[in-house]
């Protein structure tokens, strides 16, 4: 393999993953003087959201390209490289570890994966369509972000089974108007589930079959019948992206989050995970505080290796 930086200095760390959780870290990492890599790909969650009002210290909101774009000026700011691109492979060596990205083989002491998750989209709205209903509200996925948003309107919900069951009764405390609707194949819904959703005033519905932007909102064609939401949130899922961890040993759960004690270390010593990536609630601060709490740690722990002096 060409390694087109064999000769260079291995990173203090390489962040794999510019969202809010890898950018924190880092912010928190160039500020202990550390040599920092972050290697982004450039399709955040984060980067998709068109305003969020839950962020403290920004009443009027602020979009997550916006907030992303803060955020990696702040972190150039005290010397982080940034790289766009996406890290190919991950392998352990003697002195750290070492990142495939294309013809480039890029080596560290420890490695933050922040990679996230991805959400699995409704296959019945296309790209482009899904694109603009996202960014006008009429596509959400996070109802702690932002159901306040929705408050007395018409919303649906896109899922079924626990998962769709939940997001039901989440939202439930936000408007009286809400569905949840089945996606291919039907509901799967426990006598259990549907007696509770009955009870809280949520309309069962049938199978979606498409899905489609208008000027005031969305029409969702169910079965032969078409429905009009002004917002619909899919609870399909997401996967998450551990494959990196995968493949140096590191422990996850069973749905692919990664494990990590409290100062998100992962069972693989030098490797580090913050944000979505593991099991936790999927929140922009929450990945923020991992972060600094991953690169405290990150410190700390190559302190103990050699003394940090100036």
């Amino acid at each position: 393999m060409e390694d087109a930086m064999a000769d260079a200095p291995p990173y203090d760390c390489l962040v794999i993953g510019g969202g809010p959780a890898g950018l924190t870290a880092a912010i928190y990492l160039a500020r202990f003087h550390l040599a920092v890599l972050v290697v982004d790909s450039g399709d955040s969650r984060a980067e998709l959201i068109p305003l969020t009002r839950n962020h403290a210290g920004f009443p009027e909101g602020i979009s997550g390209s916006a907030l992303l774009s803060r955020m990696r000026e702040q972190a150039g700011i005290y010397g982080t490289q940034l790289h766009s691109a996406r890290v190919e492979a991950l392998s352990l060596r003697p002195d750290g570890f070492e990142a495939l990205v294309g013809s480039a083989a890029f080596r560290a002491r420890t490695v933050l994966l922040a990679t996230g998750v991805v959400n699995r989209r409704p296959p019945m709205i296309g790209a482009a369509e899904h694109a603009r209903a996202l960014a006008k509200g009429r596509l959400r996925y996070c109802p702690i972000c932002d159901g306040y948003e929705v408050t007395d309107k018409r919303v649906a919900v896109l899922g079924t089974g626990e998962r769709g069951y939940n997001e039901a009764l989440f939202l439930r405390g936000y408007t009286d108007d809400l569905r949840l609707v089945a996606p291919e194949g039907g509901h799967e819904l426990s006598d259990e589930h549907r007696t509770a959703l009955r009870e809280a005033g949520v309309q069962i519905v049938g199978a979606c079959d498409a899905i489609a932007l208008e000027e005031n909102g969305l029409r969702l064609d169910i079965e032969g019948a078409s429905i009009r939401v002004d917002s619909l949130y899919p609870a399909l899922g997401s996967d998450i992206r551990s494959e990196l961890a995968r493949e140096v040993g590191a422990e996850m759960s069973d749905e692919g989050c990664l494990i990590v004690d409290a100062h998100q270390r992962t069972n693989v010593p030098g490797l580090y995970a913050a944000g979505d990536v593991v099991l936790g609630l999927d929140q922009i601060s929450h990945a923020m505080g991992e972060g600094g709490v991953a690169a405290t740690t990150i410190r700390n722990d190559l302190a103990r290796q050699a003394p940090l002096r100036r």
